[in-house]
């Protein structure tokens, strides 16, 4: 009975925490999941150093709100940042690139999607904006969450540096903070308002579109990317697979099949086939552009004609492996139907599909 008790003010406690001007460091509000922590007085504040990992304010449900906290970097390459609305392996994300101070990639606005964090799909000025960061001091950060739009306020900006529209619908979920990588960082002044939840000069970046991109792409249930290894098993592979889910061009650019496949669960796999069926007047040769991350194999009626990787540091080791047409292809196309395969397998960073054809005059995409 004395264990329900205190659960009970445990459970009080920790729910109160979200509305409280500063929620305490300890392992009452929250659960830490890191290589090491440690509960300290750093740099004139109560902190902690969080080395790799996360830690999760217990019971938090969070909808609409401020999310303030202080943070103390080195300039070693890392990822620190804030998962809000956490549903599972569904969340929204702002996490900075120490290593990447001043740059225009110094930050990233962007998603969780069934565990994937697809940063090679949403990056540019849309999601990201340079900031020369502080490495000896303190520095302030404020996310302002408020339905569908969200806005970044760093070392107490009077303007937001970014204003994004969120990537989920709106749900109410828990809130988890990250630390760096080989080195860490100090985190400190945790507060979270839920009844400040003001966006001002709400103001998103805009992306240029792909012309005359796919519009949407049947998948596949997901397989081992080993099996398209022997190229006469392939129609097997093919006709053993489930076509349940559909994925629509997302800001005109590409896919993304983590919105609809789950990489790491309990099914194995890593690859998906992303199909299109293209009607053709006569018998002709088109080229055929396309996108993908991280690695595909093409193929067109049932052969493999084409394969490429477009992974992280795959062609050289500053290539980020970001989603764009850096691929093509020339299609022999038969006359009436045909269908256009591309098994795209993923690691991390975007699991993703994009393709246009530059002439489509007398072929229909089905």
């Amino acid at each position: 009975m004395r264990t329900v008790f205190l659960y009970a003010i445990a459970f009080f406690l920790s729910s109160m925490a979200i509305s409280q001007e500063s929620i305490p460091l300890d392992t009452l509000h929250w659960d830490i999941n890191a290589r090491a922590h440690v509960f300290e007085p750093f740099k004139g504040k109560d902190a902690i150093y969080l080395l790799g990992g996360s830690m999760s304010l217990k019971n938090a449900e969070f909808l609409n709100g401020t999310i303030e906290y202080d943070i103390y970097m080195t300039g070693d390459r890392g990822f620190p940042g804030v998962y809000f609305r956490v549903n599972g392996t569904n969340a929204e994300q702002f996490y900075i690139r120490p290593h990447q101070s001043g740059n225009p990639d110094a930050n990233q606005a962007v998603a969780l999607f069934n565990g994937i964090t697809p940063w090679q799909f949403y990056f540019g000025p849309k999601y990201s904006f340079p900031y020369k960061y502080p490495v000896d001091r303190w520095m302030h950060i404020k996310i302002v969450v408020q339905d569908d739009n969200a806005q970044i306020y760093l070392d107490n900006s009077e303007k937001p540096n970014l204003s994004w529209k969120l990537f989920h619908n709106a749900k109410s979920g828990g809130l988890s903070f990250t630390g760096g990588l080989n080195t860490g960082v100090h985190l400190s002044n945790f507060t979270v308002k839920t009844e400040e939840h003001e966006i001002v000069n709400f103001n998103p970046g805009k992306r240029e579109p792909i012309e005359g991109a796919i519009q949407q792409w049947q998948i596949s249930d997901k397989f081992e990317e080993k099996l398209l290894d022997d190229p006469k098993s392939l129609q097997k592979v093919i006709d053993d697979r489930k076509w349940d889910e559909t994925i629509l061009l997302e800001e005109g650019v590409a896919a993304n099949i983590s919105r609809k496949v789950e990489l790491r669960s309990q099914v194995p796999g890593n690859t998906v086939f992303a199909k299109i069926n293209i009607s053709s007047r006569n018998e002709v040769t088109r080229l055929f552009e396309f996108g993908y991350s991280d690695r595909v194999v093409v193929i067109l009626n049932g052969k493999p004609i084409y394969t490429g990787n477009n992974g992280f540091r795959s062609r050289d080791y500053r290539y980020l492996g970001t989603i764009g047409l850096f691929d093509a292809v020339y299609l022999n196309l038969k006359k009436g139907n045909n269908a256009l395969l591309l098994a795209v397998s993923e690691n991390f960073g975007g699991w993703l599909v994009t393709g246009r054809f530059p002439n489509s005059a007398g072929l229909r995409i089905q």
